[in-house]
């Protein structure tokens, strides 16, 4: 392993010192170090002294909207969920003083697992395993959406009331904002979206980035930890369904950079998850076309977004000159979904 003095965004001369007096007890020997995870989101290191191993999460280099990536919030709300049915690490310590590594951080249990990331990872544990991981992702997301937030601690941590609404109108204005060509089906999706909205379900914790690639397997293919909670809200709890469901029709389409681990065999099927979820978390799934629709809309913002930047020179790096044809097949499974479900409801 490499020093931590060599890891961008971590000092060890400054968090050292803070360690020993905040957790006196956690480290016994000089630190070493990698950088797990890196880039546009939370960067995050694993750190050893060669007897006790750990991990650090702090915002990414040069970031601005604090809003975005609140360690604050994401070691609230991992705290909050120990001890409940949804395996997350444990948390140590939260550090809200900048002067240590110019940025707020929190350091947590480092929990050992596979966060399985394409088909090809899953392929050689099996179809009857595979069912067991695809399984385990499913239940672990009710198990989420099960949890009261009041009973928790968090009856304050999000605006549920309304969430839908600004969810619609949030993702309009980000389109408006990266605007570089003409998107009939954007159009006709908002429209759509702004039209059918149902009515909220009871507001639970929100992950919103739930996907198995966020999610650590044990080797007895159980979940061990779900990780990644930047995203984490109070909201609409089938926001989470819809946009796993996304992720996984796009993963369908081998479209680059989007996780095809839904296409590995046993992995379960789109009505198979629906259904495992809809009797676990005893939530109505009536509605389940408008928000695939609201997820296929904030992708597709996403990605346009990223076009945007790539046509005036503000992507760095390669991949990015196709993201742009992601976008109208995006919206297009958004009609879709909304379509089928108009169509299924009719026929009641």
């Amino acid at each position: 392993m490499n020093s931590v003095n060599n890891l961008p965004g971590l000092d060890l001369e400054r968090l050292t010192p803070w360690l020993a007096a905040t957790r006196p007890d956690l480290v016994k020997g000089p630190l070493h170090g990698h950088l797990i995870a890196g880039g546009r989101s939370n960067l995050t290191y694993e750190l050893t002294d060669g007897t006790t191993t750990f991990v650090l999460r702090r915002p990414p280099l040069g970031h601005v909207l604090a809003t975005a990536h609140d360690m604050v919030r994401e070691h609230r709300v991992i705290s909050a969920l120990n001890g409940t049915d949804v395996p997350v690490p444990a948390t140590y310590a939260l550090c809200e003083d900048t002067d240590i590594l110019d940025a707020p951080f929190y350091v947590m249990e480092y929990v050992a697992g596979t966060p399985y990331r394409t088909a090809a990872e899953l392929e050689p544990l099996g179809p009857q395993r595979t069912a067991i991981v695809s399984t385990g992702m499913i239940d672990t997301l009710a198990a989420l959406h099960r949890v009261d937030p009041a009973a928790v601690g968090l009856a304050d941590f999000g605006r549920p009331d309304g969430f839908l609404e600004r969810q619609v109108r949030r993702w309009k204005k980000q389109l408006d904002a990266s605007y570089s060509r003409d998107l009939p089906a954007a159009t006709e999706l908002h429209g759509l979206l702004a039209d059918r909205q149902p009515a909220q379900s009871a507001a639970r914790i929100v992950h919103g980035d739930y996907r198995l690639d966020n999610i650590l397997i044990d080797a007895q293919d159980r979940v061990a930890a779900v990780l990644d909670w930047e995203m984490a809200t109070l909201g609409d709890p089938l926001t989470d369904i819809g946009l796993l469901l996304v992720y996984q029709r796009m993963g369908a389409r081998k479209i680059p950079g989007v996780t095809d681990v839904s296409t590995a065999p046993g992995f379960l099927t789109e009505s198979e998850m629906l259904a495992r979820y809809a009797e676990r978390a005893d939530i109505d799934l009536s509605h389940i076309g408008f928000y695939i629709a609201l997820a296929s809309f904030k992708l597709a913002v996403i990605a346009e977004g990223i076009h945007y930047r790539y046509l005036h020179g503000q992507t760095v790096g390669a991949g990015f000159a196709k993201i742009g044809d992601m976008v109208d097949p995006l919206l297009r499974n958004g009609i879709a979904a909304l379509r089928e479900q108009d169509t299924d409801q009719d026929q009641e």
